[in-house]
């Protein structure tokens, strides 16, 4: 069925992707997990100070370290001195308890067309996760059209032209300087017209703390809802995996002013600070749909808590 989640996607490997980008992020999360336990298979109180620099430094936030600390104390204050696997599966039970609000899977159909609003601050790489899950949405048998309402940047308008080439999806765009809304909403008439099933809407990039942006932003949503009561039908935060803590107000910001209904992090294959993903699962209760790892198209992964805490925390 075309609407069916997007769990079983042909030639992506989920758990080869969650440790790939793990690999990019140990080096800052647990730098050194061996120096944190210290030499042979016993470990002493000494390693929960350890451990909190480590937790710290992958930024995931002190209100998360502490509780992590909590969780884990109890296996090294049984006695003098524990053994290091059985603190090391205690860890990663507890960071896959914190991980796991986050997981979700991105559900499409029901509306003609559906539509998802995508949104995010400057350079976080909505254009190209755009391109990347039109890639992936085809590959499923669905009809998608992009939207190219980031009409601030005119690269972007070509950025998604090109991609639309690339994995020949039609393209709806207007000259740089064109209103965004407009855009987007001719977009979707375009859409039902032709009736293609689903629309991928790009938008300008903007920083969080601009009152000014963030309510034309607002306005964008208002002008599609004037389409489709209903739509838009997924609002997705694409939030920049390198941004640290910085990430818990994007997400705060964009949620009030715009209803996100998921998030995507990209970049994840690089210096990203996997640690503040344990923060937003704490303080939000929304899914984070797909991690990118890569610039190839099929980099676009599905986010798997497990998976992904599993190979943050392997030797």
């Amino acid at each position: 069925m075309k609407d069916k989640a997007l769990t079983d996607r042909a030639g992506l490997k989920e758990e080869g992707a969650a440790a790939k980008a793990a690999l990019k992020t140990r080096s800052r999360m647990f730098r050194g997990l061996a120096g944190v336990f210290g030499r042979g298979n016993l470990v002493d109180e000494t390693v929960l100070e350890r451990l909190e620099i480590a937790l710290l430094k992958g930024d995931v936030g002190l209100d998360v370290a502490t509780e992590v600390l909590e969780h884990v104390r109890p296996w090294i204050s049984r006695g003098s001195t524990s053994n290091a696997d059985a603190v090391m599966s205690a860890l990663q039970q507890e960071l896959i308890r914190l991980a796991s609000p986050l997981r979700g899977t991105l559900q499409v159909g029901g509306a003609s067309p559906f539509v998802m609003l995508f949104a995010g601050v400057n350079g976080a790489g909505k254009t190209t996760t755009i391109g990347k899950l039109a890639s992936m949405l085809k590959l499923r048998g669905h009809s998608v059209l992009l939207a190219a309402g980031d009409t601030f940047r005119a690269a972007a308008i070509e950025q998604l032209q090109m991609w639309g080439e690339r994995i020949d999806v039609p393209v709806v765009a207007q000259q740089p300087g064109a209103d965004g809304a407009s855009v987007i909403y001719d977009s979707i008439e375009s859409a039902r017209a032709r009736g293609v099933e689903v629309v991928l809407a790009d938008t300008a990039g903007r920083l969080q703390a601009n009152a000014g942006l963030m309510q034309e932003l607002a306005k964008v949503k208002r002008v599609v809802a004037k389409f489709d009561s209903a739509a838009p039908q997924e609002t997705v935060l694409v939030l920049d995996g390198c941004v640290g803590q910085n990430g818990i107000s994007q997400v705060e910001a964009f949620s009030r002013d715009l209803g996100v209904t998921g998030l995507i992090v990209t970049k994840m294959d690089g210096s990203a600070k996997a640690g503040v993903l344990f923060s937003i699962a704490k303080r939000f209760e929304l899914p984070v749909y797909f991690v990118g790892v890569g610039e190839r198209v099929e980099d676009l992964q599905q986010f798997d808590p497990e998976l992904f805490v599993r190979a943050l925390v392997s030797p």
